[in-house]
């Protein structure tokens, strides 16, 4: 498995399975975080948190802990 925290900086990754549940699988929906979604991992800030990513045409920042929730390829 890898997360989206794994995903280096610049590069694109698809949305396999969101893990986590309830409220915190929710949230991280309705950021528009579903599967088969493209994000690109535009920065991460110098103590790897959060995690700056592009997904469905807007800018994101999302924690470290919920980055680990989302599972790519």
């Amino acid at each position: 498995m890898k997360a989206l925290r794994d995903v280096a900086i610049g590069e694109t990754a698809k949305v396999v399975k969101l893990h986590g549940e309830g409220a915190v699988k929710r949230r991280i929906m309705d950021m528009g975080i579903t599967k088969g979604v493209e994000v690109f991992v535009r920065k991460v800030a110098p103590l790897g948190d959060p995690v700056e990513i592009k997904v469905r045409g807007y800018e994101l920042s999302i924690r470290k802990a919920d980055a680990e929730l989302i599972e790519v390829k």
